[in-house]
């Protein structure tokens, strides 16, 4: 096979990927909650500030030799600090537009959207300019006249792994159970002495985490991070999440390869096809929506009036 069309193919398949890992904190909070979290892109994208600042901390102590170890340890302290931040905006915020109209909570999230991406601009050092983001991995694999970097064999193993064990947890764990019978019937769950709060701390800690885990892999993927990095990611991890069906995870997963695939597809097939691929992106997302406004996956809500 072309290694040409071999390399387009692991793009393809390293950008669903990472998309679906922030498509799913979104499909798994509307599930749950009914809002539409519009920050999370941007709450996902704080991951990376993260690991740079604990990578900056470390510098001058003994474990700054520990090389890979230490960007891991980075990336771990990272991702439990952003599943921690998760709890405290729905603590904090969205919490108060639960029983809301859908658009307050919408537009109180892109405006945290907005408040998280001044205070990482005005918080961390020259936070306006761009920052060098390691790569996690940089050897690679040659077979033949093919050389597959070792990087997108890492991102679609943590992608696999991470859906696996979300599924899992969902499926087979009191804490998945919980969840799904919250998002099911709230009343029955407090009937059957389950409470939502711990449900919905427990919902955003998953799901600010995954996406954190997406935010990382992404900066390392571009070799850089900005603090309106998130905009972009959020909006394609949302645009995939309604692709296939807010609510769905399966969906979520199909979205993003939906996505990713028309990315490398306009990139490979068009002069200058970086500078139109969000364009076609969202002409699929509308295309989508005029065809099926629930999503591939999504079931049509039926309301009284």
């Amino acid at each position: 096979m072309d290694a040409i069309l071999i390399q387009y193919l692991l793009n393809w398949v390293v950008l669903g990927c990472i998309y679906a890992l922030v498509a799913i904190g979104f499909s798994l909070l509307f599930g749950v909650l009914d809002v539409i979290h519009f920050s999370h892109g941007d709450v996902s994208i704080v991951a990376p500030f993260v690991t740079l600042a604990v990578l900056q901390a470390l510098l001058g102590t003994s474990l700054a030799a520990g090389g890979i170890a230490v960007l891991i340890l980075a990336c771990a302290a990272a991702i439990l600090a952003v599943g921690l931040l998760g709890i405290l905006l729905e603590w904090l915020v969205i919490r108060r537009f639960r029983g809301a109209p859908a658009m307050m909570a919408l537009v109180a999230t892109v405006a945290l959207g907005t408040v998280i991406r001044e205070l990482i601009r005005s918080i961390y050092p020259q936070g306006s300019n761009p920052k060098p983001f390691p790569s996690l991995l940089t050897s690679r694999l040659t077979v033949g006249d093919i050389t597959i970097p070792y990087y997108s064999l890492f991102v679609i193993a943590v992608a696999v792994l991470l859906v696996g064990l979300l599924f899992t947890i969902m499926r087979y764990t009191k804490i998945g159970v919980r969840i799904r019978a919250a998002a099911e019937d709230r009343d029955i769950a407090r009937l059957m002495a389950i409470n939502p709060e711990h449900v919905f701390a427990a919902t955003f800690f998953i799901a600010s985490a995954v996406g954190a885990v997406g935010g990382i892999l992404y900066a390392s993927y571009a070799g850089v991070v900005r603090f309106d990095f998130g905009i972009q990611l959020g909006l394609i991890g949302f645009s995939a999440a309604v692709i296939g069906g807010l609510g769905s995870m399966p969906g979520a997963i199909l979205g993003s390869l939906l996505i990713a695939g028309i990315e490398t597809l306009v990139q490979a097939t068009m002069a200058e096809g970086a500078s139109y691929r969000i364009v076609f992106v969202f002409l699929l997302v509308i295309l989508v929506l005029v065809l099926k406004p629930s999503g591939v996956f999504g079931k049509p809500v039926v309301e009284k009036v």
